[in-house]
């Protein structure tokens, strides 16, 4: 039986978790693009199969069992495992993709080493950049998450250090995101009074005490002063709140800082 923290985490959160989080299809267009023409492809941290292409060969890896019973009829289950301990011979795939899981796992340092070893061609991962992390939502309701991101996530700089040279491209939120990542309803935020929404956002699992912000948000939703303060957003078609695509080409050894 697989111990994992994060298996232990989306067992407990995770039911339902497919029906919120779908793919955008702008956002799964920039992780096709970076792909390039990979057929052959390892998805870590896979959760219910978001954004993973449909003419390629995917194998994906989830250590929760709750997760991969989400995924989709007539895709090819999941491998139950976790990112630092990949059942895998080197160089097995032709690229490897890692969406919003990075900050999740139990020892980044050993993961990146090991998707670096099963994977010959470039590596693929969305994640935050903790130093480009601002959102009203956090800024204003939940500045405790902000706090908790910056422990887990990895600056650019850390990837770079343990993956060598990478590009960094922007991931723009759209205003009407389809996928219920934690910035998704930046322009909707009567979205977040909805316990169903925030189910499915494993950041609020690790508040304490959500009720208070939560009031705080709807007190100011229902009095405007939500909108007064920042009703300029509901003129953006998409928002910049820290989401990067990382392309890795060729690795180094050097190991993660």
């Amino acid at each position: 039986m697989l111990s994992n923290p994060m298996s232990h985490l989306y067992d407990r959160i995770g039911h339902g978790y497919s029906a919120q989080r779908r793919p955008d299809p702008r956002i799964a267009s920039q992780i096709v693009r970076a792909l390039g023409d990979a057929q052959r492809i390892v998805n870590i941290g896979a959760g219910s199969g978001s954004y993973e292409p449909t003419d390629r060969q995917v194998v994906a890896v989830e250590p929760s069992m709750t997760m991969i019973r989400q995924r989709p009829v007539g895709r090819r289950l999941a491998v139950q495992a976790a990112a630092e301990q990949l059942p895998f011979r080197d160089a097995s795939f032709d690229a490897a993709l890692a969406i919003l899981t990075i900050h999740h796992w139990h020892d980044q340092r050993r993961g990146l080493e090991e998707v670096g070893r099963v994977t010959r061609g470039p590596i693929v991962i969305v994640t935050w950049d903790p130093d480009a992390w601002r959102f009203w939502l956090t800024d204003d309701y939940f500045p405790e998450l902000v706090d908790w991101d910056r422990r887990i996530c990895p600056s650019l700089e850390s990837l770079r250090l343990a993956l060598g040279e990478l590009s960094v491209e922007t991931v723009p939120v759209p205003a009407d995101c389809m996928d219920g990542f934690l910035g998704a309803y930046w322009q909707r935020p009567e979205a977040y009074l909805d316990p169903t929404v925030r189910s499915a956002i494993s950041t609020f699992s690790k508040l304490a005490d959500v009720e208070q912000g939560i009031a705080r948000l709807r007190e100011d939703l229902q009095s405007g002063a939500w909108r007064r303060k920042h009703g300029h957003l509901l003129r953006c078609s998409s928002l910049d709140l820290g989401y990067r695509l990382v392309k890795v080409g060729p690795r180094s050894s050097r190991a993660f800082a």
